[in-house]
């Protein structure tokens, strides 16, 4: 088996606390045949621009002994399967302008970070603006002219030195990326005596990557914060003693100990105590859920009131939280329809962007007798404005910035395909049961036909089923938890008809149609009701002493109370049709699909049915998306534009079969991700229209002569900053 190394790397910068990888598959992660093959995960806090993401990943793959390399620039991740050393892999790293650094799991928790002082490449600029200014300030002051060009040289040198490492190491694994670009239009500054713009040049340049890494590590650091909810250690009873313990020692039957206000350590299953316990970080819910023996608690909620005893069912790297996280970070790597768009124009754009200056440069000197330095100025600023930074990283850093505040709303987006594709969805296809419904029977009517009252009917029911596990018996005895039950003897079950019990003397009966006529009760007032009631789509009890039918009870599965209001925010979303799919028979179908608020119910269906249902409903309004429970409905989410499954915190199954995941089962996010989905389109528009006007303006601008160097590299530094800023927007966008 391979030897899966954990390793961080970082930009220099040390803004993010080194955090521990988790390898995704170990097993997997060596073919057969590859003895030797390890493969190391490095985390990239500084990479600010998806082009040099994948010019970064192409150097790594021409190194001999490196079998494969995956460079997750959302996420800011790199997976390198190699033979070589780690070292190794750090020193590549270094020579294309970044850090690497190894760490062992037990000192993850007490890495410290740095300031911005501690970032070469930052002091690097900063001193590189000083030279500079004090060259300007001499300059414009004839004052020690002689000293001028000396510290424009000195400035270049410093600022510039990171730039030509990482331009230089390009050319030599033939990737020509920004970095080379600008080292070009230095040098031919320099070589047709522009000292000052060919220094102005580098500086801007190096505070422009220095101002666009930081933003975009604040919105990965973002994310990363989820990781950071959880507690490093926790309380943990063994042997007796209560003893604290780093979460990588705390193993599955471990009983760990949570006071009033402590973050939950791990994910378990309560089996003392009762506290309400803020689950907004895994679910998204606002209020706080209360907590009892027997419900299962997760890793980085807060435990608000009473202390708990919860028994551990997950390691700390398999953690709802944790699987949170690796979903996030896997999500930013897959590439939306618009991201694949640009990537494929970035591909062309800028070769024909370079062999344009080159032309610039030849062609008007050789063909009409011009001036050879200023047409190879105008090439300099043409190849400097040619940089696709703005462009490529305008989808990305919006795409980051959005599943990243969707993750901390309480969905859970598998890429940004399904984000993209969920803000042109024409239809919503509900499943009914636990998905419409609350999934499980409730008392809806209790109707008597004698003498006692409701509260006596349901009182005597109770007595009868409080030792019945039926699902209805539990839904009659929730409803009667308020009231005081007689004892019961001489109970005894009736498969697929009811239970009978002696009730103070009196023989009870609790059962459907089938048991009384059984006993020969007469009916006859009791049946129009019925009827009544299961035309409504509800099943019924009846109730009989001394042979006679008492009363009647009700019950169903009734509907979440946020179902309405969720579809009508659907409808004002601008959805076209909104229809439930269920294999329920018709008339409880309908009756649910009324309350409820759908357009459309398509009932008896079989699983098959439902899949070809969703096909012709994609064929007639284009796109359609299918919410259920995740596994269940496993086909029909699969089939659909966009699998939708709802409530799976906790859920191992559903979080890995749908594409988007509500965590909990709050159906109002669905109007939520489609907002979401619709800002983030028009925040990428936004982005890619402002990229392509701003390259074109000054293309022209370098055409007529307008445009000089440095403001080239400031209008592309701005333009990639701005764009960045926009798409950052996304971050903040809130239910």
């Amino acid at each position: 088996m391979a030897d899966k190394t954990e390793a961080i790397a970082t930009c220099g910068c040390h803004s993010c606390e080194a955090e521990t990888v988790q390898p995704e598959n170990p097993a997997a992660a060596v073919p057969a045949g590859t003895a030797g093959v390890q493969t190391s995960v490095f985390r990239l806090s500084g990479l600010d621009c998806a082009d040099c993401a994948a010019h970064l990943e192409k150097r790594l793959n021409a190194l001999p002994g490196v079998k494969s390399v995956v460079v997750n620039f959302g996420a800011a991740k790199l997976t390198i399967s190699h033979t070589l050393t780690d070292n190794d892999i750090i020193q590549a790293v270094r020579q294309a302008g970044y850090q690497a650094e190894l760490y062992q799991k037990a000192a993850s928790a007490t890495t410290q970070t740095g300031g911005w002082w501690h970032n070469p490449r930052t002091m690097a600029t900063v001193l590189a603006g000083v030279l500079l200014g004090t060259a300007m300030v001499f300059e414009w002051t004839d004052a020690v002219q002689a000293a001028v060009v000396p510290l424009y040289a000195l400035a270049m040198t410093v600022g510039g030195y990171h730039v030509a490492k990482s331009g230089l190491y390009g050319l030599k694994s033939m990737t020509l990326d920004t970095n080379f670009l600008m080292l070009i239009a230095a040098i031919g500054a320099v070589a047709i005596g522009e000292w000052s713009e060919g220094a102005t040049v580098v500086f801007l340049f190096s505070l422009g990557n220095a101002l666009q890494a930081y933003t975009m590590d604040k919105t990965r650091q973002s994310i990363r914060a989820l990781m950071e909810l959880a507690p490093r250690d926790a309380l943990v009873r063994r042997d007796g003693r209560e003893v604290r313990l780093p979460v990588e020692e705390i193993v599955i039957g471990d009983t760990i100990l949570v006071l009033p206000g402590e973050r939950i350590a791990m994910d378990g299953q309560v089996t003392d105590g009762l506290s309400s316990v803020n689950q907004a970080a895994i679910t998204g819910e606002s209020l706080p859920v209360e907590k009892q023996t027997g419900d299962l608690v997760y890793a980085g909620t807060v435990n608000e009131q009473g202390a708990l005893e919860i028994i551990v069912t997950k390691l700390a790297q398999d953690s709802t939280l944790a699987r949170i996280m690796h979903m996030v970070e896997e999500a930013q790597a897959e590439k939306a329809p618009m991201q694949q768009f640009v990537d494929v124009f970035a591909k062309y754009y800028t070769p024909a962007v370079i062999v344009a200056a080159i032309g610039i440069a030849v062609v008007p000197p050789l063909l009409f007798g011009q001036p050879f330095d200023e047409w190879f100025y105008r090439s300099l600023v043409l190849l400097v404005i040619s940089c696709p930074c703005a462009l490529v990283i305008s989808t990305p850093v919006s795409i980051v910035s959005a599943i990243g505040n969707a993750s901390r709303n309480g969905v859970l987006i598998k890429g940004g395909i399904y984000l993209e594709q969920m803000g042109v969805i024409q239809v919503m296809a509900f499943d009914k049961t636990g998905t419409l419904t609350e999934g499980k029977p409730a008392v809806t009517d209790i109707v008597s036909l004698s003498e006692l009252s409701s509260d006596e009917l349901l009182a005597l029911a109770a007595a009868v089923e409080q030792r019945s596990e039926h699902p209805l018996a539990k839904a009659i005895l929730t409803r009667a938890s308020a009231l005081e039950l007689a004892p019961v003897t001489d109970f005894t079950a009736l498969p697929g008809r009811g239970a009978q019990a002696t009730v103070t003397g009196d023989t009870i009966y609790v059962g459907n149609v089938r048991l009384f006529e059984e006993l020969a009760y007469q009916l006859g007032d009791a049946l129009p009701a019925v009827s009544l009631l299961e035309d409504q789509g509800k099943t019924v009890v009846l109730l009989g002493r001394q042979s006679q039918v008492v009363g009647l009870i009700a019950l169903a599965d009734t509907v979440r109370a946020t179902a309405p209001l969720a579809i009508d925010a659907l409808r004002k979303a601008g959805i076209k049709s909104i229809v439930m799919l269920t294999g329920d028979n018709e008339r409880a179908a309908q009756n649910i699909g009324l309350q409820a608020g759908v357009d459309t119910v398509y009932s008896e269906l079989l699983p098959q049915d439902k899949v070809a249902t969703l096909q012709q409903l994609a064929g007639r309004y284009g796109s359609v998306a299918m919410v259920g429970d995740g596994i269940n409905d496993a086909p029909a989410l699969a089939v659909a534009n966009v699998g939708i499954a709802m409530g799976v915190a906790g859920s191992d199954t559903a979080l890995e079969t749908a594409d988007i995941a509500l965590m909990a089962d709050d159906l109002g996010k669905l109007a939520y991700v489609m907002a979401l989905s619709r800002k983030m389109m028009t925040i990428i528009r936004q982005n890619i229209t402002f990229s392509l006007v701003v390259k074109a303006l000054f293309v022209i601008g370098t055409f007529v002569g307008v445009v000089n160097l440095w403001l080239a590299v400031f209008a592309d530094t701005g333009a990639s900053l701005l764009v960045t800023l926009n798409g950052m927007r996304l971050v903040r966008t809130m239910k």
